[in-house]
């Protein structure tokens, strides 16, 4: 169940719940290690007139890698700002959020999450789609062709929970063709969807068409025709509880930009 928490009571849940909440983070880039202090990150500008800070941003899991090489670039431009990510399903986000774990944006893989948090995040902005298709072991050894086909009770297909946005994108294209399909097991992410199928532990699962595109060499992709597909957005979001304001709009609004949609891009996304 979702629900607010004054800001009295967040700065509270922060000390007892972050250790807990807030899953390892993974840094991208070399930013500066001088003074991050709040006047420091407020009264320093970057050369593109960017605030410094570190910034924390959680972000939806099948962002890791076109994130990973953002944030680089992103701290290249801004000499001095730090990126942070923390990688989870949106749902874990949402959580972390509404417990007032320390962050400064959000982007998730669904508007669904992101509008259940409108207490407590600045205005979305859509940076981002994404489709679905099959990810089968190399070769496909199976003969997998399409959503039909997973239907197969000799086949170990794996997808997403329900309340993971990729598992709920999954559940609306195969209830909209009727296929009922019974899995051996529901992910709580994405990436461990991909993850089953990479070790062998599953013939098949339903994913991001970017994620698959991160393991050629193990995986093969099958599509899964518009008609039949889902469209996953992905909106970002400044939080409200963050100490760097300026400085996180400034990465979110960053995420719009032409580099970093060409990032976005050439990883497999398509345009907001």
């Amino acid at each position: 169940m979702s629900f607010t928490l004054s800001s009295a009571a967040r700065r509270a849940a922060v000390t007892a719940f972050t250790a807990a909440l807030l899953v390892p983070l993974t840094a991208c880039g070399g930013g500066d290690s001088g003074d991050d202090s709040d006047a420091g990150a407020k009264s320093t500008e970057s050369a593109t007139g960017a605030p410094k800070a570190e910034l924390t941003v959680l972000a939806a899991s099948s962002l890791t890698d076109v994130f990973e090489a953002a944030g680089a670039t992103y701290e290249k431009e801004n000499p001095g700002t730090k990126v942070t990510f923390s990688f989870a399903g949106s749902q874990e986000l949402a959580a972390q959020v509404e417990q007032g774990a320390p962050a400064d944006a959000l982007v998730t893989a669904d508007t669904k999450t992101m509008d259940g948090l409108k207490d407590d995040t600045g205005t979305p902005t859509v940076i981002a789609r994404n489709r679905l298709v099959i990810a089968t072991g190399e070769g496909n050894p199976e003969k997998i062709e399409n959503l039909e086909d997973l239907a197969d009770t000799k086949l170990k297909v794996v997808l997403a929970a329900p309340e993971v946005p990729v598992g709920r994108y999954s559940e609306q294209v195969l209830d909209a063709q009727k296929i009922d399909v019974k899995p051996v097991s529901q992910e709580p992410n994405v990436r461990a969807v991909l993850s089953k199928v990479e070790l062998g532990e599953a013939d098949a699962g339903i994913v991001y068409k970017t994620d698959a595109a991160t393991a050629t060499d193990k995986v093969d992709a099958i599509e899964i025709p518009d008609a039949q597909n889902a469209v996953a957005q992905y909106p970002a979001a400044t939080l409200k509880t963050s100490e760097h304001a300026e400085a996180a709009a400034a990465f979110v609004a960053w995420l719009s930009s032409p580099e970093a949609q060409k990032l976005l891009q050439d990883a497999g996304f398509q345009r907001p």
